[in-house]
């Protein structure tokens, strides 16, 4: 009877894998597949003629930002609704491959080539913004008095080459774009770009010949829909879903964050010197940052055809009669490195959250980066990271251990108590603290290893979860991406018998319910890390058997003193 409860519980337990198995490999080549369609969908669209690709002419009011002293109308800027058919320019740097639509100067297409959309299609990058498929883009523009941009219309921009490429020896790319405003008033819309750089910089050169003074306010926008977030394809956070909409900066929160459903309640509207303003999903982000100095007004809508606008507009700027002057503003499109963004901006770099326990998250972080730059392997740096929380955590895990092997000691005399009283649970209880005090035993001693490790597992798993750092970070073997579940579950396997020896280091609860609740911890354990990040289950294994080592060399010891 035995035999059958077990082979048909090992039966149960194979079919399970096999499903779990095929499951994933079914997603991995349900999601290539889809890359491959979109690209080739891309490809097709570009090469037939440009005239294919899609023109983004705001329709609704809420696309373009209102001052209160615009007073352009459409007549003025009706002779630029004319769209050349070869209207996107192409830039490439050696991290960006950038699309600009003449009609506005908008960048609607931006994918980087250091990272790959999935990991088993290398050669092709991870596409950030776009307006094919779906719709995220970045735009800019001037209203005012002397708007460029209204809701009837957006500017031409004109360009010498519609391919601009970084060379080897170059660090920084500069690409012009052109409007003559009016025969006496011509602005250049330049972007430049830096070698290894996600930032972009935006700058208005105004050339104002006319004998009256020129004034605008330049606004910064990203318009996305509410499509899903493409980098959470990978799986492994155990149905956590990171944060996918708005962020910004106020003068009361550093980091203030909006969903889009959030959105949809209430617009939002702010005005504070300097800042900045983001659309955040996992690994990623695009974000405007205005020039420093000044009062800005950052705002989100959400549109009646529903997109969703992320914007800053900035204050008025004069342009003398005869003069000329600029406005400058950058733009992040890259990702999510910490260091990087802090750097650009003061919070920005808050967009990596490690959630309410970032007081750890961040000191582990630094850790495990420290340990990637000695061995250039994030699955030895998490290796070393545990060891270190190991050493870290060695005196109390120590005590509680000796604790749990007195437990084991006095095991004898806790059923010889049982088998006295058997009926009697009040007697039971009262000899059982006697026995603890005599013995100097603490039964609550055995949970102490947990409890202080909770916390560092709950910060690492959202280090693993957050971190760009290790998308498709690949350790060894047929483990190539730290950040998704085991592809063949044996790490969680191998966690669920290290946990089962750990527990046979233990000595077993009195009650028997309670015995028999503990015998079923590790496979309820073992099911709940198969969708776990690989990179956290390896952290909990290399945990498991430290600890298994630890706590056999101190019950060995005390044995061998009785």
């Amino acid at each position: 009877m035995d035999f059958q409860r077990i082979f048909l519980i090992g039966g149960i337990v194979l079919t399970v894998f096999l499903l779990l198995t095929e499951w994933g490999k079914f997603k991995e080549e349900h999601d290539i597949k889809k890359i491959l369609d979109q690209q080739s969908t891309r490809n097709v669209e570009i090469s037939t003629t440009q005239a294919d690709i899609p023109v983004d002419t705001p329709s609704a009011s809420e696309d373009i930002p209102v001052v209160t002293s615009q007073t352009t109308t459409a007549a003025e800027v009706s002779n630029n609704e004319t769209v050349d058919k070869n209207n996107i320019i192409s830039i490439s740097t050696d991290v960006l491959n950038i699309e600009i639509n003449r009609l506005g100067g908008d960048i609607v297409h931006a994918s980087l080539p250091k990272f790959s959309a999935h990991i088993d299609t290398p050669d092709i990058p991870f596409t950030l913004l776009e307006n094919q498929h779906r719709l995220y883009i970045a735009q800019s523009g001037l209203v005012g008095v002397n708007a460029t941009d209204t809701k009837d219309g957006r500017p031409v921009f004109f360009s010498e080459k519609n391919q601009f490429s970084m060379s080897a020896d170059q660090d920084e790319l500069s690409v012009d774009l052109s409007f003559l405003a009016d025969e006496n008033v011509s602005i250049i819309k330049r972007y430049q770009f830096h070698r290894s750089d996600y930032l972009i910089h935006l700058t208005y050169l105004i050339d104002n010949r006319s004998d009256k003074p020129w004034k605008a306010n330049l606004y910064g926008q990203i318009k996305r829909d509410n499509s899903p977030d493409p980098a959470t394809s990978s799986g492994g956070s155990m149905g956590v879903q990171p944060f996918l909409g708005v962020a910004t900066t106020t003068n009361e929160s550093r980091f203030e964050k909006f969903t889009f459903d959030d959105m949809d309640d209430e617009n939002f509207s702010t005005t504070r010197e300097d800042g900045w303003i983001a659309m955040v999903q996992h690994y990623f982000l695009s974000a405007w940052i205005p020039a420093k100095g000044e009062q800005f007004k950052y705002s989100t809508v959400a549109t009646q055809n529903g997109q969703y606008l992320a914007r800053f507009t900035g204050p008025e700027i004069l342009v003398p009669a005869g003069q000329q002057g600029e406005i400058t503003a950058q733009f992040y499109v890259g990702p999510k490195d910490q260091y990087r963004l802090q750097e650009i901006a003061e919070g920005l770099d808050l967009s990596v959250d490690y959630g309410w326990l970032w007081m750890i998250a961040q000191p582990l972080f630094a850790l495990l980066k420290f340990f990637f730059d000695l061995t250039h392997n994030w699955g030895w740096a998490i290796i070393f990271l545990t060891i270190s929380v190991k050493i870290l955590f060695f005196y109390p895990s120590a005590m509680s251990y000796k604790s749990m092997a007195k437990m084991r000691k006095v095991q004898p005399k806790m059923l010889e108590i049982r088998e006295r009283w058997p009926d009697d649970r009040q007697k039971q209880s009262q000899a059982m603290m006697e026995l603890y005090k005599k013995e100097k035993v603490n039964p609550m001693g055995g949970c102490l290893p947990i409890l202080i490790q909770m916390p560092v597992f709950i910060a690492l798993y959202w280090v693993l979860l957050e971190s760009y750092e290790l998308r498709h970070a690949p350790f060894m073997g047929y483990i190539k991406d730290l950040s998704a579940m085991d592809p063949y579950f044996i790490l969680p396997l191998v966690m669920g018998a290290s946990m089962f020896f750990q527990q046979k280091l233990n000595p077993p609860p009195p009650d028997p319910t309670q015995a028999k609740v503990m015998q079923f911890l590790p496979i309820i354990f073992t099911f709940f890390f198969l969708f776990f990040p690989s990179g956290l289950v390896l952290y909990w294994v290399v945990n498991n058997l430290l600890s298994i080592t630890q706590q056999w060399v101190i019950t060995r010891q005390i044995e061998a003193a009785d």
